[in-house]
């Protein structure tokens, strides 16, 4: 049976490697014209770790993405850790995960998230998924978006149903009574065999890459207007709203000591609000 060590070493390993990769692929994307500039960073007590962030802004494609991985431990405040599975009297945790945001500089190309993260209390557990938020409605790329994710789940023997629908919940703004984007898949709390839901994690970080390359090379050459660029900007606004108000993983990352800029990476140039 694999100890609790090295199934902390083996996900650190992956979402290294996965970050590595999608920078590679994005950096492709915009024909090697714009890189990635890397900047480490870490907790004030080093020995509860730390990140890696790669950043790349002005592309012709990227007008904003971050790619961003971190391996933490440490103690949850009293307030929060009454929040986390699993969470001991002592509050303890380890973290490791990966996060990726893409901003388009072209509007008629959804804005992409994606992440996955194994997190260990006195429970051990899987989390992630991938959405889109379009400014422009199309809804081919929808259907496509939810066949690739659907076909990865369906692969691993996943709920894409149970997913997708916590998806939709998950990304929806109570206060404007509508959903952030076109959805996508949504997980959480996945604790039963680790060895299955490492192979589905590390499967759709595969299928992120896939599906990002898909979506943007199918509009990378489509001309837009400025009143297109204008939608896409109050579209964002509402990422916003939604990233400070109720993103789990910004909640996580500001409880658990993380680093503010990593943070808030997530967050696009320039937004609107009527």
């Amino acid at each position: 049976m694999i100890n609790s060590d090295f199934r902390k070493k083996m996900a650190d390993s992956w979402f290294s490697y996965l970050q590595n990769q999608i920078c590679k692929e994005f950096e492709f994307l915009e024909k090697g014209r714009k890189k990635f500039i890397k900047r480490d960073w870490n907790k004030k007590n080093k020995k509860e770790g730390g990140g890696t962030s790669f950043f790349l802004s002005g592309g012709s494609v990227f007008e904003k993405v971050g790619v961003n991985k971190s391996t933490v431990s440490g103690k949850f405040t009293k307030e929060f850790r009454q929040k986390i599975l699993g969470a001991s009297k002592n509050g303890k945790y380890w973290a490791s995960g990966i996060s990726v945001v893409a901003h388009m500089r072209n509007p008629k190309i959804p804005a992409i998230h994606f992440n996955t993260r194994f997190i260990t209390t006195t429970k051990e557990w899987f989390g992630g998924g991938m959405d889109a938020t379009q400014s422009h409605k199309d809804m081919k790329e929808k259907k496509l978006l939810h066949n690739m994710l659907k076909r990865v789940c369906t692969q691993n023997k996943k709920n894409y149903k149970k997913y997708k629908k916590w998806c939709d919940k998950y990304f929806y703004l109570p206060h404007r009574k509508e959903t952030r984007g076109i959805g996508g898949i949504f997980f959480d709390y996945e604790i039963n065999n680790w060895s299955k839901n490492f192979k589905f994690v590390r499967e759709l970080g595969l299928a992120f890459i896939d599906i990002s390359k898909e979506i943007i090379q199918r509009k990378s050459n489509l001309k837009w207007k400025q009143k297109d660029k204008e939608k896409q900007l109050i579209k964002r606004g509402r990422y916003v709203e939604f990233n400070l108000l109720y993103d789990r993983g910004t909640k996580f990352g500001l409880n658990s000591g993380g680093n503010i800029k990593s943070i808030l990476m997530s967050l696009p140039p320039e937004a609107k609000w009527k």
